[in-house]
């Protein structure tokens, strides 16, 4: 069954520090989001700031389509499933949930049928977090499992956080490659390897040429079985010449 769509938007509420909007547009952009909505931040021109601009770190798109508004109700036009990311215990409120947890539900639950879901991630005030009466509008609390001695998150951090869980639940990326993937020597690389190999050891005296045994067919099945690369046939090659050039020197 194909998965229903899921507009996604993360929803800053009176942020205070010009580089955490760019930090969590980073965030945001890294993880393949584009929705940033901004409620009564405390810089006006907050996205056009330069702390906001250098911390985005090329995430300027999300910054251009990042909207101000100047309340809460504003912000959540057409999302249909707020989370709310709060640490501090209330006696009253929506259940709290680790977002790993709640997400795989949500996206379980969800239908086809149902059409396009808006799903709104908020995040409250650095110095104050969220008001009360903005939890208790949301369908439930996130709360990422940290150290119980000390779980306090800088904002973009926890926002990088929720945004990677959510997209893992979502489907993910496929992990990139660090390197380029090596090229495997072919059987005649290898065999011109082993002829290098065993004239090198007959020069140090390890192989008699005479009554050789099963050395190289051991040593072919040892190096078969490591998947030598073209890079470590040059190796091992460089090590047998070396092997012939010192043999040489001995001898005269």
């Amino acid at each position: 069954m194909q998965n229903p769509t899921f507009r996604t938007r993360f929803v800053l509420i009176q942020t205070s520090h010009a580089g955490n909007v760019g930090a969590a547009a980073r965030a945001i952009k890294v993880m393949g989001f584009e929705e940033l909505v901004l409620v009564a931040p405390r810089w006006p021109n907050v996205l056009r700031r330069e702390e906001t601009i250098q911390r985005a770190s090329g995430a300027l798109d999300v910054l251009e389509h990042a909207r101000i508004v100047d309340t809460l109700d504003e912000a959540l036009e057409g999302m249909t499933h707020l989370c709310a990311t709060a640490m501090t215990p209330r006696d009253f409120g929506p259940p709290t949930r680790a977002p790993r947890e709640h997400f795989a539900q949500l996206v379980q639950s969800a239908t086809p049928a149902a059409g396009s879901q808006g799903v709104a991630f908020l995040f409250g005030s650095e110095r104050f977090g969220m008001r009360n009466e903005d939890v208790y509008r949301c369908h439930t609390c996130l709360s990422i499992p940290t150290n119980p001695k000390f779980g306090s998150l800088n904002l973009a951090s926890a926002l990088q956080v929720i945004a990677y869980e959510w997209r893992l639940a979502l489907g993910g990326y496929p992990v990139q490659e660090a390197t380029a993937p090596a090229q495997l020597a072919d059987a005649p690389q290898v065999a011109g390897m082993l002829a290098h190999l065993e004239q090198a050891l007959v020069a140090v005296n390890f192989l008699d040429p005479v009554a050789p045994k099963k050395l190289l067919p051991r040593l072919n099945a040892l190096f078969n079985r490591a998947q030598l690369t073209q890079e470590e046939i040059h190796i091992l090659r460089g090590v047998a010449k070396a092997m012939l050039e010192t043999a040489d020197k001995t001898r005269r």
